[in-house]
């Protein structure tokens, strides 16, 4: 039985229903020719989501991106340091000094996983400061995924690749070419360093780097290109920034460049916050109508659950693979 049958049969009430619902109505939104948008919170990256999302960019099952800095970088520092990765499956009995005898030992802990700083985040660094230097130096700027396309494409990384490549969906989304968006870049390890070497005197300013506000003009306009002919969808991993900036694209160009646009003709989010008071990230998807974000006929779906299981789950569903 395929994953998908598997789930068709037995995904039948409750957030369960909701995945298969979501998941046929993702392909009925493609298969009418529309495109569709994921963002991503979080450390996803870290958990490998990778390996089911990479297929998914090949496939054209998506065709941009917005997420954190942290899962743009943290996919390539799984790429090229994958094998000094520590597991930590007790995570929830750490004591505070177990977690320091981690630090001391340069071990960054996502939850259940360490992040080795030697092996994957200086090395990226020495990697990118190159590309950076070159574009300080020649007054050119660039938004942040392109400089880690930059570097893919030099073929710089593949002598410290440790996992299958198509497992990564950097790599996947810098072959097929679809933007990264990174709302709040400013709050990741990459961008930190940047910041660190403009302080140290390395780079004459820090206008290499694509802005967020240049980023949302640079996503108003792929918006209106991409949906002349067709809507794009929108499938949300979580809360947050990653999220919430995207989706404000259709309100700004309808009232505040007061230009005819679509509405997003799609709408799912998994998300582990609950409906609460003031919590946008637990804001069901009928309040994004208010906002002009959403139509009444938006198909919309919200799944409260763990993303990390759920969202491999759609996307095999998606892909109709066993």
């Amino acid at each position: 039985m395929s994953v998908k049958d598997f789930i068709k049969k037995n995904f039948k009430h409750f957030n369960a229903a909701s995945i298969v619902d979501a998941g046929e109505a993702w392909i009925r939104h493609l298969d009418s020719g529309n495109k569709m948008l994921l963002t991503m919170a979080g450390a996803l990256s870290t958990g490998e989501i990778g390996i089911s999302l990479a297929e998914m960019i090949r496939r054209e099952k998506l065709h941009g991106i917005s997420c954190t800095g942290a899962n743009l970088e943290e996919d390539i520092f799984n790429l090229i340091a994958h094998s000094h990765y520590k597991r930590v499956p007790n995570y929830r009995d750490l004591s505070p000094e177990e977690e320091l005898e981690l630090k001391n030992k340069k071990l960054n802990r996502v939850t259940d996983t360490c992040i080795p700083e030697e092996e994957a985040i200086r090395k990226l660094e020495q990697k990118l400061y190159p590309f950076w230097d070159k574009a300080d130096k020649e007054e050119k700027r660039f938004f942040p995924y392109e400089y880690i396309y930059q570097l893919i494409r030099s073929g710089q990384l593949k002598e410290f690749y440790e996992i299958d490549p198509r497992n990564s969906w950097v790599i996947a989304a810098c072959e097929k070419n679809i933007p990264i968006f990174t709302p709040g870049w400013e709050d990741s390890t990459l961008a930190n360093e940047a910041v660190a070497e403009f302080k140290s005197g390395r780079f004459k300013s820090l206008g290499f780097i694509k802005s967020g506000l240049e980023q949302m003009d640079y996503l108003i306009d792929w918006y209106l290109e991409n949906t002349k002919d067709n809507s794009m969808g929108f499938f949300q991993i979580g809360g947050g920034i990653a999220g919430d900036f995207p989706i404000c694209v259709v309100p700004l160009i309808r009232q505040d460049l007061k230009q005819e646009c679509k509405l997003w003709g799609y709408f799912c989010q998994i998300s582990d916050s609950t409906t609460s008071y003031g919590s946008y990230s637990g804001a069901i998807p009928n309040e994004k109508i208010t906002w002009e974000k959403l139509g009444i006929d938006t198909p919309r779906f919200m799944i409260e659950s763990d993303a990390s299981i759920v969202a491999p789950l759609i996307f095999q569903y998606v892909l109709g693979k066993d």
